[in-house]
C-alpha cells in the first residue's frame, strides 16, 4: 500500500524511545521528514530522523519555540505519557499533589502542543494530529487514578479538538495502548509490586503474562512497531474520513458493546 507521505513533515513528541521512536522510525520509512522532541535522549538509541530538540511539553515556551524552528508540518504526533508510579486503591491512599505532575505532562502538555501547532495546520486547510492516550482512561482500575483521569481527559480533547478542526480538514485521533513493554508499564508493574509481601512478589515477566492472560483476549503483549504502522496509516490519504476516533491496540481489552 502507498502511503503517500514522502517529503511530508512530521512533528513527534517523545520521540526519543519507546513507542515514540517506533513511530519516528515508521515515518521516516515512508519518506517522511522527521522532527522530534524529547525532555532526554540517549545517542546511542539513534535518533531515526533529522532533527531531536530537547524540551519539556509542560512549558509552552519550549513548544512554541520548537513548532517555529521546524516551521509548517503536515502530521504531528504527541507520544509522552507519564504515570505517579503509586497504586492507588483507594485513591485517597494518594495525596492531590500526586496528581499535578501527571495531569500536567500527559494532558497540559498534549494541550501545549495542540495550541502551537493546530492553528497554522487550520490554516493550511490540512494535516493531522495523532495523540497516545491509553486504554487506561477507557476502563475504571485502582493502577494509578492521576494517570487514568489525565487519559480520559486527553481522550476527550482528542473529540473536542477534531469538532474544532475538521472544518478546516485537520483530523484529530487518538490511539491506546494496552500492555506494552515501556518504562511507564514497568513502573505500574514496580508500584503494584512494593504493596506485596516479598513471597509473593512477582518478576516483570511473571506479573505481564499473568495480567495479559486475564485481561487481553488475544493474549499476546502489543509492541511500539504496530503503533508506528497505524500512525502512519492514520496520517494517510486512506484515512481521510477517521477523525475523533480513539483506536485500541490492545489484544482486545477494552470492548465497546
Amino acid at each position: 500500500m502507498n502511503l503517500n507521505l514522502s517529503g511530508q513533515k512530521v512533528a513527534v513528541f517523545g520521540a526519543a524511545r519507546g513507542i515514540g521512536m517506533a513511530i519516528a522510525r515508521e515515518f521516516s520509512q515512508e519518506g517522511a521528514v522527521v522532527h522530534g522532541f524529547d525532555r532526554s535522549a540517549d545517542p546511542a538509541n539513534g535518533f531515526p530522523g533529522k532533527s531531536l530538540a530537547l524540551g519539556d511539553v509542560t512549558v509552552l515556551e519550549e513548544v512554541r519555540s520548537f513548532a517555529s524552528e521546524i516551521g509548517d508540518v503536515d502530521h504531528v504526533v504527541f507520544c509522552v505519557g507519564f504515570g505517579s508510579g503509586k497504586f492507588g486503591f483507594p485513591f485517597w491512599n494518594l495525596s492531590p499533589s500526586d496528581w499535578i505532575r501527571v495531569l500536567e505532562i500527559n494532558l497540559i502538555g498534549a494541550v501545549n502542543v495542540a495550541h502551537s501547532l493546530a492553528p497554522r495546520m487550520a490554516e493550511r486547510r490540512s494535516g493531522s494530529l495523532l495523540f497516545l492516550a491509553s486504554v487506561a482512561g477507557q476502563i475504571g482500575s485502582p493502577t494509578d487514578p492521576p494517570y487514568r483521569a489525565a487519559q480520559a481527559g486527553l481522550i476527550n480533547f482528542v473529540q473536542c479538538a477534531a469538532k474544532d478542526l475538521a472544518p478546516f480538514g485537520v483530523r484529530v485521533n487518538a490511539l491506546s495502548p494496552g500492555m506494552v513493554q515501556t518504562d511507564l508499564n514497568q513502573s505500574v508493574w514496580r508500584a503494584g509490586q512494593a504493596l506485596l509481601k516479598p513471597e509473593e512478589r512477582q518478576s516483570y515477566e511473571e506479573w505481564g503474562g499473568a495480567k495479559i492472560e486475564k485481561l487481553a483476549p488475544l493474549g499476546r503483549w502489543q509492541t511500539p512497531p504496530e503503533f508506528g504502522a497505524m500512525a502512519v496509516y492514520l496520517a494517510s490519504e486512506h484515512a481521510r474520513n477517521i477523525t475523533g476516533q480513539t483506536l485500541n491496540i490492545d489484544g482486545g481489552q477494552v470492548m465497546h458493546s
